[in-house]
């Protein structure tokens, strides 16, 4: 009888520890799934007030427009025209099109000897940071990467085998920069001996360099918003405008 009972009391042990097991593991998992729902939910308010932006700066946009088609023709209308459409092509919010290259990088397809570093061989984000500021120094009026407009506030970034462009956008190899501006200048530069190309091509990454007659460079396609730069105003409460 003794012997009877220990038994049954080491059975209802275990029923009670299978039964808190069990608890703690459906408590576990429901946290963990609350958890993910919840990340999900802020990224999906975050990406509304991100679209919210960029249409108050759309509409706003429309309104000024309108607002200007509306003004009373004048001598100082069609200069103020140009200097609007100038000013939208510098912010990059505009298409544009006219000549410059075409660069394409890839990562090297030369085989590696044992004991090679294979990050020698690959594109990284300062490869392609260096191909940019060498087309801005040769005059490039517009800039997309990957079909990706660039801005004065545009960053590239390393984010394991791809880059991070305009704070969302990931992409990976091979580049393909397309820059408007004087064709033979860009690519003299780019050409130029012991320049960034060269360089590339010592660890035999790709690149490929063609002037192109006519290209077309898409505008940005995100939000554009200033929360600390403000415009400078003068004594009278007026806009300074340079």
């Amino acid at each position: 009888m003794k012997k009877t009972s220990f038994q049954w009391v080491i059975l209802l042990v275990g029923l009670i520890m299978g039964l808190m097991l069990s608890m703690q593991f459906r408590v576990t998992e429901e946290v963990k799934h609350n958890v993910q729902v919840q990340r999900a939910q802020e990224l999906i308010t975050q990406l509304e007030k991100i679209r919210e932006e960029r249409d108050k700066l759309k509409e706003k946009e429309e309104k000024l427009r309108d607002e200007l088609d509306q003004a009373v023709a004048g001598p100082q209308i069609s200069d103020l025209k140009k200097k609007i459409e100038t000013a939208r092509i510098e912010a990059g919010v505009t298409e544009v099109t006219g000549p410059g290259v075409e660069v394409t990088l890839n990562d090297s397809n030369v085989a590696l000897q044992p004991g090679e570093n294979p990050n020698l061989y690959v594109i990284h984000d300062e490869d392609v940071l260096r191909v940019l500021n060498e087309l801005k120094a040769a005059g490039a009026e517009a800039i997309s990467i990957n079909g990706q407009r660039l801005l004065a506030t545009s960053e590239i970034r390393c984010v394991g085998p791809a880059i991070l462009v305009n704070k969302s956008k990931h992409l990976a190899p091979p580049f393909v920069i397309s820059a408007i501006g004087d064709p033979e200048t860009m690519e003299s530069a780019l050409k130029m001996r012991n320049g960034v190309i060269e360089s590339l091509k010592v660890w035999g990454i790709q690149v490929d360099v063609k002037k192109q007659d006519r290209m077309t460079i898409p505008p940005y396609s995100g939000a554009v918003s200033f929360e600390f730069a403000q415009p400078v105003s003068d004594q009278t409460g007026g806009q300074v405008i340079g």
